[in-house]
């Protein structure tokens, strides 16, 4: 059978958490920058589609494909590692300590937006041809993007920031469902499909994506849209990340962990009372 329990899959995620913080530095690096830029490719290809169709929907069933590729060639996203790595924490596995983590997660992030802005920088240069022509209609796009999701959420004030967040939230509860589904098939087909339904959720919603924010910001930033970096990092990126971990922790490792795997003593049916009447005759 190619479906795979939830007790099972969990040690399994559990397992990869662990074997993420062990890994060496050179090839965490080198996983998260491709992913980065994979994620990167596959958000330019959505607005590209949803640009040339005027249909969103259709770059949202889209933008997946990237997604699945880059996990199932065995890449690392900073949304998945905020679910899968510090459950090998708490289940205590030997060696495994909270600078263990941090570290992990430094890198992973440093390589995931080491890609991203590196396909933001190809991706401007291929919409403008090299800076001589002006943005097309992609690229304005991809601008207009930029900033309504900083200034735009800054003319809200405190609510903007809370919409941020919470949609922060909501992205890795979906992206990190996607990847810890995918560990419930042993079959390529079934960890694709499984992967595409959460991921197409949280892109058609326009919830936030730290690393999908990596290359849309800073491409916005080289095409010369109306905000500044400091704009990008308090009204998006930081809150993002912040958002992100919340949701991929809170609401997909934790739960699953603490039902699945550290679950609660099994309730016992009461015996039936005794009667103390005498028996007739």
């Amino acid at each position: 059978m190619s479906y795979v329990s939830p007790p099972d899959f969990v040690k399994t995620m559990i397992d990869a958490g662990e074997a993420k913080v062990f890994m060496s530095t050179r090839d965490t690096l080198i996983r998260s920058f491709m992913a980065g830029a994979i994620l990167a490719l596959a958000a330019a290809f959505a607005i590209t589609v949803t640009v040339q169709t005027g249909i969103a929907l259709l770059g949202a069933l889209l933008f997946p494909v990237g997604f699945i590729l880059l996990y199932l060639l065995g890449f690392d996203l900073l949304t998945g590692v905020f679910t899968l790595v510090p459950l090998a924490w708490i289940d205590r596995r030997p060696g495994v300590t909270l600078p263990g983590l941090l570290r992990n997660w430094g890198l992973v992030f440093t390589g995931n937006l080491a890609g991203a802005v590196l396909v933001a920088v190809m991706m401007t240069v291929v919409m403008t041809y090299g800076f001589s022509s002006p943005p097309n209609e992609v690229a304005q796009q991809i601008g207009s993007i930029g900033e309504g999701r900083t200034v735009g959420y800054a003319e809200h004030g405190a609510g903007g920031m809370l919409t941020l967040f919470i949609r922060g939230v909501l992205c890795n509860w979906m992206v990190s469902t996607g990847v810890v589904a995918a560990f419930m098939s042993r079959s390529t087909t079934g960890k694709a499909l499984i992967m595409w339904m959460p991921v197409m959720l949280f892109f058609s919603m326009g919830f936030e994506h730290s690393i999908v924010n990596m290359f849309l910001f800073p491409a916005g930033l080289l095409l010369g849209a109306e905000f500044s970096l400091m704009d990008y990092l308090v009204w998006n990126e930081i809150p993002t990340v912040l958002g992100n971990l919340v949701g991929g922790l809170a609401f997909v490792g934790l739960t699953l962990y603490g039902t699945h795997h550290r679950t609660g003593a099994v309730r016992q049916p009461k015996a039936p009372a005794m009667s103390t009447a005498p028996l007739g005759r």
